[in-house]
Parts: structure tokens; C-alpha cells; sequence
């Protein structure tokens, strides 16, 4: 009997691209730490153990910062000029961590220049020179799982049309899909559909082409599934999925058109949120707070002269911006930030902001690209209205018009709104009605999965949103 896999994020090559690269960070500090001592002779030999306890600090802390600016993210499309440029930029962060924080804690680690220096160099050398080799040459395909979608109509047309790139496949590969009874035309090629007799060859079928998954997303499924061939499937090893729970591991985003009822009833995970409505989440919010309020606040000195100097001397407008929101709850609530827009912006009335929006001011523009505008909602964090993650509240006027329109929108205000969340890393700048659809489905997906370790990593990958002034 097959043994059946746990698919989706984490992959056996995924497993192996982190055990690699974690290799090759301890082999960089190892040679860093002999170089050193055969070339610049420290005044007290370092132990062998003590060499260790480096070497797996400096590759844990690597791996922190990589995370940090996003080489860990599974749909990152870049070239090789892009994935150096990231690796430069973490073994940078990666060095100001350790001599700006570990090393002021754990000074007997023996860390000095050099040896961060050469282990910096080699680690930029063998990182991304494995980035490429691995990349490029594919070697996911080692493991990449056999995928049969039953259905051919509109829901599985939706896997079709979301993951035609290399990188949302690279876990998997589309044998094809099959036609069921009851599907809509919805214009999937005819060299991906495998038409055969479902109802009696299907597990038959699935043996012969050594399937390893099977996705149900026929459009009417009532009395049209084969049971008894789904079932020894099962049995056998062979993964049998739901479209949303396919969408949902391999996009890290709920499919909202596809849900129904039944589904968010029984699905897993979308009562855990009661666990974070305690005293202990304000707490730890309130403490981060404290803290990057402690980092940040030449930042916001400057950035409230600037904007004073730049039109609030001439105009008398206010350095900040209260703007009303739809918080936890539904509750409305005032969100502040340091004003970006003209002081008549909203004359005409609320409107989505635009990418290129003409009411943004020349600092705003900076200003909010690496969302220093945003560092004012500290404040609100203080207040209890909102965490470091969760949804981007709204505001109710687009609210009203949005529960109108798309499904479960409310689901949203189920957890605290947040500085930073889960759709902001996964989905670029959006200023539409489609774009608050889009960015929903991951907001759900954040909901149903919320934990701290996943709070954790989005806070970490913050960074990358703000050095490279990804999506709001």
C-alpha cells in the first residue's frame, strides 16, 4: 500500500532546499572561522565546539534575515541579478543583527569582523550559486506529485486559470482533467482533458498512471462521484481533495466564489481565533508597540518636520490624518497616520487611492511606499483597535458597498485589524472592488490558520514589504 503524503507548502524539496542551505551556511562559517585562525591569528585559539556554536548561529540567523526579505517565498519570480541582490541585502541585515544585538548578549561567541566579513563573502558565493542550480535546473521535479482533477467545468477551470506559471506548479504537475456529468462548458483545452469512463475505470485508471492525488471539482457533484472507486482510492494511499482545500494549500488563499455553507461549518481552523481574544495577545501587541515605538521615533520626528516643511507651514493642514474605520467586530474606529495627501483630497468625497494617485503629496509618495505613514497606528495598537497583524481595516463607506458585493467580506472583521497581514505579503497594491476580493481570500485564509508562529513569520517578512515597498 502507498504511503499517503501530506501535500501542499511543505514539500520533500522544499524540506531539502532548507537542509542544504543550512549546510552550506554552517560549511561558509566553518571556513570563515579557518581562515581566520590560519591567516589573522587570534590571540586566544577558538575551540572546535565554539567554532559550532558560531556556525549554527550564524546560519540560523541567516536563514532569519533570508526569511525576512522573502527568498523563502515559494512564488518569488525573480532573475539571478534579483536573488543576489536579496542574498547581498540578508548577509548585510544578517551582520548588523549579530554585532548590533547577539554579540552585545553573548560576547564570548569570539564573532569578529573578519571572520563575518569572509563568511559573508563565501556564504553570498555558495547561496547563490545553489539558488541557481536549484531554480533553474528544476530540481523539484524529483518530487513532484501526479495530479488528477475530476471535473472539467467552471470550478476547475479556476485551477486552470490561477496556476499557469512554473512557480504556482512547482509541487505539482496536472495529468489532466477528466469531464463529469453535470459540468459547464468553460473553454479548458482539449489536449488537458482526460475523457474515460469515471464511473467505472476511475480507479483503474489511476493506478496505471500512477496518480497521487485526486482533486473533486465537478460542478455538480450530487450522485455524479463515483464512491465506491474514490474510496479505494483512498485506501490505497492516493490524496482525494476538495478544490477549496487544493486552492487553499497550494495559493495560501480561500477561493470566497467557491465557498458554500456546509464548508465553513465543518472546515477546520476557523474557530481558533477565539484563542487570540485574550488579555495575553493585547499584551504582546502593546510590547511590541513599546519597543518599535523606542526604534522608530527619530524616524517619526523627522518625517512629522518633513511634512510640516514641505505644505503644512504654508497650508496649516495637520502633520497627521484620523481616518475612520471599521474594526474588530465592526466596531468603527479612528486609524491615525501621518497625512500623504493634499490637504483637499477627499473634496469631492471618499475614492479608492490609486497607485499613482494625484492627491499624494512628493514626500507621501516615499511616505507611503515603505509605510512610514503607517507608523503613527502604533498608537492604536497601544489604544487595543488594532494588532501588528491581521486584515487592513477599511473604511465603512467601502465597507457598506463591499458586503454587497462579495461573499463572507464580514468574515474579516472576526479577528483585530493589523498593521501588516497575510494578504499585504501575498498580493501587490489594490485600489478596486476586485482587488478587496482578491485580497479577502487570503485575509480568510489568515483566519482560518491564524497562530502565533504564523503572526511570527508575517511580522519577519514585514521587511521585505517595506524594503522593497511591496502591496498595502
Amino acid at each position: 500500500m502507498r504511503k499517503a503524503i501530506r501535500y501542499g507548502q511543505n514539500t520533500i524539496a522544499d524540506k531539502f532546499f532548507l537542509v542544504a542551505e543550512l549546510a552550506l551556511l554552517i560549511l561558509a562559517s566553518l571556513l570563515a572561522s579557518y581562515i581566520c585562525n590560519l591567516y589573522f591569528a587570534p590571540i586566544k585559539p577558538i575551540s572546535f565546539e565554539n567554532r559550532l556554536i558560531n556556525a549554527i548561529l550564524f546560519a540560523a540567523s541567516v536563514m532569519l534575515c533570508a526569511l525576512s526579505v522573502g527568498l523563502y517565498d515559494q512564488k518569488l519570480r525573480e532573475g539571478q541579478k534579483g536573488i543576489l541582490k536579496r542574498v547581498v541585502i540578508t548577509l548585510v541585515f544578517n551582520a548588523i543583527l549579530l554585532e548590533l544585538i547577539v554579540l552585545q548578549i553573548f560576547s564570548f561567541l569570539h564573532i569578529g569582523f573578519s571572520y563575518l566579513l569572509i563568511a559573508s563573502i563565501i556564504s553570498t558565493l555558495l547561496l547563490s550559486g545553489f539558488r541557481s542550480i536549484f531554480h533553474y535546473s528544476d530540481i523539484t521535479l524529483i518530487r513532484r506529485r501526479r495530479v488528477l482533477v475530476l471535473g472539467a467545468g467552471e470550478r476547475a477551470s479556476i485551477i486552470e486559470r490561477r496556476m499557469r506559471r512554473n512557480v504556482d506548479k512547482r509541487s505539482f504537475d496536472i495529468v489532466g482533467f477528466t469531464p463529469v456529468a453535470g459540468d459547464k462548458d468553460a473553454g479548458i483545452d482539449d489536449e488537458k482533458l482526460m475523457p474515460f469512463n469515471y464511473e467505472t475505470d476511475l480507479y483503474q485508471f489511476v493506478i496505471e498512471h500512477n496518480i497521487h492525488q485526486l482533486v473533486i471539482a465537478c460542478d455538480e457533484r450530487r450522485n455524479m462521484l463515483p464512491v465506491e472507486h474514490l474510496f479505494k482510492c483512498k485506501t490505497r494511499g492516493i490524496d482525494v481533495i476538495e478544490i477549496l482545500d487544493f486552492i487553499e494549500q497550494e495559493t495560501g488563499q480561500i477561493a470566497v466564489n467557491l465557498i458554500y455553507p456546509s464548508w465553513v461549518i465543518y472546515a477546520n481552523g476557523l474557530d481558533l481565533n477565539q484563542r487570540f481574544k485574550t488579555n495575553l495577545d493585547y499584551k504582546l501587541n502593546v510590547i511590541l508597540a513599546v519597543l518599535l515605538l523606542a526604534v522608530t521615533w527619530p524616524i517619526i520626528l523627522i518625517t512629522a518636520l518633513v511634512i510640516y516643511l514641505e505644505d503644512g507651514r504654508k497650508t496649516g493642514a495637520s502633520i497627521f490624518y484620523r481616518q475612520l474605520r471599521v474594526g474588530y467586530d465592526g466596531k468603527p474606529f479612528f486609524i491615525l497616520k501621518f497625512r500623504s495627501m493634499k490637504p483637499d483630497a477627499e473634496a469631492d468625497g471618499a475614492r479608492w487611492a490609486t497607485p499613482d494617485d494625484e492627491r499624494v503629496t512628493k514626500i507621501g509618495r516615499y511616505l507611503r511606499k515603505y509605510r512610514i505613514d503607517e507608523l503613527p497606528q502604533l498608537l492604536n495598537v497601544l489604544y487595543g483597535e488594532m494588532g501588528f497583524v491581521g486584515p487592513r481595516p477599511e473604511r465603512p463607506e467601502f465597507v457598506d458597498e463591499l458586503e454587497k458585493s462579495i461573499p463572507y467580506y464580514s468574515q474579516r472583521h472576526n479577528v483585530k485589524p493589523g498593521l501588516t497581514g497575510w494578504a499585504q505579503l501575498k498580493y501587490p497594491y489594490g485600489a478596486t472592488a476586485e482587488d478587496a476580493q482578491e485580497k479577502l481570500k487570503f485575509d480568510l485564509y489568515y483566519i482560518k490558520h491564524r497562530s502565533l508562529l504564523l503572526d511570527l513569520m508575517i511580522l519577519v517578512r514585514t521587511v521585505e514589504i517595506v524594503l522593497f515597498g511591496k502591496g498595502r
